[in-house]
Parts: structure tokens; C-alpha cells; sequence
């Protein structure tokens, strides 16, 4: 997986997370958080309570792009989130990882700036390579999950097969009620 779709699908997955998971106490919440972040491979440090909610509000502006119909609103959000967000792109290596590109201010920074700027530059560079929003949220009434869109095609309704198959069961069970 190249690495700005690595990033993207993190930023969806860490976004659900963060969003959806208002039932969960503050200590299993920052367990799930910091557990999505190791199956990323962020393993050198861990986000502590007082950074959810500044990850949060930077969840909520991904959703908000996720979201986006429109690939120019998607594009006006994720340079919005550049804006406030990124630093100079440099090249770094740390923590037994390959070189690649950071656009946070220092690799010390906050995990809420890390979090936007390295998910908004994927984002921008997923957009670019597609020309379209690269990510979605699931059509399914009963999830609304964030993803992110691998397909070639003209981008998909819903985050996994089991939802699309979800739906069409309970379209074709009303269909013949």
C-alpha cells in the first residue's frame, strides 16, 4: 500500500474511532485510539487523554470531507485543513521507518497537528492521483463509517461488502413486503 493511501486509511479508521465510540469510557477510548495507531505502526508514543479532544475536532473535519459530493468542496477542505495545519514537507526518518515525507511542524509535534497535516497532505495527494474525493462515507443507515476508496471506478456507496449486501437485502425484503 503506497504511503499516502496508508495514511488515508488511517486517517478513516482513526476518525470511526474517535467519532463513534462516544459509549466507551475515557481509559478504553485512548486504549482503541492508541491500538489503531500501533496497527499503523505509530508504536514510539501514545496519546493520553488530555489529546482526544483536539483529535477529535480534527475527526470531525475529516468526516466533513469524507463526506464531500463534490470534489471542489473536498479540495477547498483538505487545503483549509493544509492551511491551518502543515508545515514546510520535509524528509525524516525515526523509529526504524523508511524516509518519507512529513508536513507537521517537527516530528514532536501534537498528535492533533500530526494527525491533520499528515492526513490532509494523503488526502490532497489521493485527490490529485484520482481527480475525485478519495474517500466516502457508508450509505449504510446503520453505519456511517468513514473509508477510504481504492477502486478505479466512480467511487463506491458503501465501506465494505457487508453493508452494500446489508442494504440490498433490506431493499429487497421491503421491495416484496
Amino acid at each position: 500500500m503506497g504511503s499516502a493511501l496508508f495514511a488515508a486509511q488511517r486517517a478513516a479508521d482513526l476518525t470511526y474511532v474517535l467519532l463513534n465510540k462516544e459509549q466507551l469510557d475515557d481509559i478504553a477510548l485512548l486504549t482503541e485510539v492508541n491500538q489503531t495507531l500501533k496497527e499503523y505502526g505509530e508504536q514510539t508514543s501514545k496519546v493520553l487523554a488530555g489529546d482526544i479532544t483536539s483529535l477529535r475536532a480534527i475527526s470531525s473535519q475529516l468526516y466533513t470531507i469524507f463526506s464531500a459530493q463534490d470534489v471542489r468542496v473536498a479540495a477547498t477542505l483538505i487545503n483549509t485543513m493544509l492551511a491551518e495545519h502543515a508545515s514546510v514537507p520535509r524528509l525524516t526518518v525515526h523509529a526504524n521507518t523508511p524516509w518519507h515525507i512529513h508536513v507537521d511542524s517537527s516530528d514532536h509535534a501534537p498528535w492533533a497537528e500530526w494527525f491533520a497535516s499528515s492526513s490532509a497532505f494523503a488526502l490532497a495527494v489521493l485527490l490529485a492521483e484520482k481527480q475525485r474525493n478519495p474517500g466516502g462515507v457508508c450509505a449504510s443507515a446503520t453505519c456511517s463509517r468513514p473509508f477510504i476508496d481504492t477502486g478505479k471506478g466512480g467511487g463506491r456507496l458503501y465501506c465494505s461488502p457487508r453493508c452494500a449486501t446489508r442494504e440490498r437485502v433490506v431493499l429487497h425484503r421491503k421491495a416484496h413486503a
